[in-house]
């Protein structure tokens, strides 16, 4: 019987892989066997050395070293194989489909020796290969095994630096893939985030400074994606091959870095003892004082020191540094500082843990409060506007930044468009959703829309499931905007009507709960007089207030929920129809392609209706929606957080079960 043809997109069948035509037999082209026929495989799309590791390990030589492609002067029959089947765990074959290109993949395997189980291709338990023509791998004894024996395998192995600066850890970030390329600049590892783990991998603390330069001409470099370094992987296994006149540059602070902490600014701080051969210290808290900590933070680059305390942010493993700082405050980096009083021990628990003010100083302008107006991030010295056109802010996005403005509640998020283009910090509000500070997430761009955002100033509940819930906490001095201060609200001297004051005020729904307690009782002060509203006030501080309290029961600070501003609309019950949204005022009808059955059971529980049963949409002309992403709402947000205004001629329909499960 003929063979049937293989035709594009097919699955084919089970056989041999194998690189040729390079120096040795881990080395070459790569090639394919599948139903009987050896073919190339296409260097598209770009393989990353993750990727090309998976192939190494199944031609049992080593690490990846270096991932490229050769060109051929007419097409032939090649294999097409996405490299992100290949790391899901996938054998070739599942992966391999049937084309045609001139373009064909290139690998080299370090075929002597490799790391095993660890995290990334430079990290892992040392391997050697005893016999070349029939491969056999060996663990390698401790004794047998000195710093001078790990330099030269690291060196053959994670070949990362930088180039042109004052010290060894400042410069053009270059990466050896076979060969030594810069990295390129626009779309890389433009911030501190993100460069961070290169200052990490070079052994030079923190990064303080992310920048490009720019040359007159193109030359070869590498793309490196910030997603792929950000998730675990070693800088050469995300590099893919690319050209470019912009090129990245880094510095690093390489005497002093902050480990454990929530960002750049905060964690147990470590000092480098010796440069050439580079260890860190930990430093114990009685040699270390706030002197000291104003020279770190501002090595850093970030702002006054806030809190200074053992323990904080973990012991470590690190020794501790034997001498004591004598800082002036005024130094440029601690190691210039003197030092004096050598000490041999340190009591556990002494570690000193620093945070820092974030350095990425973010302000509001141009509104009617300092918490209202165009957000304005200052970074690299430099105050500008946030871009409004990139990535869509939601309000859970928007609330990091009125935090950092002790500015309470995000009321709305939204843009306002200029008269012209203007340099501005392009924000991903995926970055700062995973707790990072709004400079490290900062990327210079251009552009005419503006984001602009409005907080709540004088309430705001806290350490609750979502914008609608928390322990209830008020501005008591709000005359004094430049300094907030923030205080819990008694239950004796707070009701019903003042609840729906401020369900209202924060565009929540009725309140549901009103409890003592129910949030934690935090460590803010207790506001001291009782509030009495009518309940048709717009904020809790229009309401009147009377009899001075001096003191509160423990257990009594009030925990406040407020129901979602959610419905469904034009069904046969309150549990079924069209589903809508109450944001910035206004009911929207929902819509967003992707959801399924367990993001439309968060609405229904927020409706109180059990759980969800049925999911669809419903045509009809285009309007204005909200645009609620399902990924946020599976994040345990409220879907009013994460709304982001869109039009659509389709609105997402639901039923549930109609009673609580």
């Amino acid at each position: 019987m003929a063979m049937s043809p293989i035709c594009p997109g097919s699955i084919v069948g089970n056989e041999p892989v194998r690189v040729v035509g390079g120096e040795s037999r881990c080395a070459g082209a790569l090639e394919l066997k599948l139903q009987g026929e050896w073919r190339p495989v296409i260097g598209f799309p770009t393989w990353t050395l993750e990727a090309a590791g998976v192939l190494c390990r199944d031609l049992d030589c080593g690490s990846a070293v270096s991932v490229g492609e050769r060109e051929e002067s007419s097409e032939s029959s090649a294999w097409r194989i996405r490299p992100e089947c290949v790391q899901s765990g996938s054998a070739l074959r599942e992966c391999a489909t049937a084309s045609y290109s001139s373009y064909f993949l290139t690998l080299t395997c370090s075929d002597s020796v490799r790391l095993v189980n660890g995290t990334s291709l430079c990290s892992g338990r040392l391997e050697v290969k005893s016999n070349h023509s029939n491969p056999s791998w060996s663990s390698v004894c401790e004794a047998d095994f000195d710093q001078q024996d790990a330099q030269v395998v690291c060196r053959q192995l994670e070949p990362v630096r930088l180039v042109g600066g004052e010290s060894r850890c400042a410069g053009d970030l270059e990466v050896k893939q076979g060969e030594w390329r810069p990295v390129k600049g626009s779309n890389s590892l433009r911030t501190l985030k993100a460069a961070g783990v290169v200052c990490r991998d070079l052994d030079c603390g923190s990064a303080v400074s992310v920048g490009e330069r720019k040359e007159s001409s193109k030359r070869s470099v590498w793309g490196i994606s910030p997603a792929c370094v950000q998730s675990g992987s070693a800088l050469r296994e995300c590099a893919t091959a690319s050209s470019s006149s912009n090129f990245l540059t880094l510095t690093c602070s390489d005497s002093v870095r902050l480990l454990g902490g929530t960002s750049l600014c905060s964690g147990r701080l470590e000092v480098k003892s010796n440069q050439t051969n580079p260890s860190w210290s930990s430093v114990c808290e009685a040699d270390f004082d706030q002197q000291d900590a104003q020279v770190v933070c501002r090595q850093l680059g970030c702002r006054a020191p806030s809190v200074l305390h053992g323990w904080l942010y973990g012991e470590g493993e690190a020794p501790m540094w034997t001498k004591e700082f004598q800082c002036g405050g005024h130094e440029s980096a601690l190691l210039d500082c003197s030092s004096a009083s050598e000490r041999n021990t340190c009591s556990p628990g002494r570690a000193v843990s620093l945070t820092c003010l974030e350095p990425g100083e973010v302000r509001l302008v141009g509104g009617e409060s300092r918490c209202a107006g165009d957000l304005e991030v200052k970074h690299r010295g430099e105050w500008r506007p946030v871009d409004g056109s990139s990535s869509p802010w939601t309000l859970k996005t928007a609330g990091v930044a009125c935090r950092d403005l002790d500015c309470g509640s995000a009321v709305s998020v939204g843009e306002r468009k200029a008269s012209s283009k203007r340099i501005v910090w392009r924000i991903s509000p995926q970055c700062v959703q995973s707790a990072s500070a709004l400079k490290e997430c900062a990327i210079s761009s251009s552009s005419s829309h503006l984001l602009t955002l409005t907080c709540l100033d004088s309430v705001r509940l806290v350490n609750g499931t979502s914008l609608c819930s928390g322990r209830l906490e008020v501005n008591s001095d709000h005359s004094n905007q430049s300094n907030p201060s923030w205080s819990s609200v008694c239950e004796a001297d707070f009701d019903q009507q003042d609840a729906q004051v401020v369900c209202r005020q924060l565009g929540c729904g009725a309140p549901s709960v009103l409890q003592g307690a129910l949030y934690g009782e935090g460590e803010a002060p207790m506001w001291t007089k009782e509030f009495q509203c009518g309940g048709h006030e717009s904020a809790l501080l229009d309401c009147s207030s009377a009899s001075e309290r001096n003191t509160c029961s423990p257990g009594r600070a009030v925990g406040l929920t407020c129901s979602e501003p959610v419905r469904l609309v034009g069904g046969e019950s309150r549990c079924a129809g069209t589903l809508e949204v109450k944001h910035r005022g206004e009911w929207r009808p929902v819509w967003d392609s992707t959801w399924t059955l367990k993001a439309a059971g968060v609405a229904c529980r927020d409706l109180d209706c059990g759980s969800a049963v049925s999911l669809g949409d419903r045509e009809s002309s285009k309007r204005s929606v909200w645009w609620i992403c399902p990924q946020c709402v599976h994040s345990a947000s409220a879907l009013r957080e994460c709304a982001v205004s869109s039009c659509s001629s389709h609105f997402l329909t639901l039923t549930c079960s109609g009673k609580l499960l």
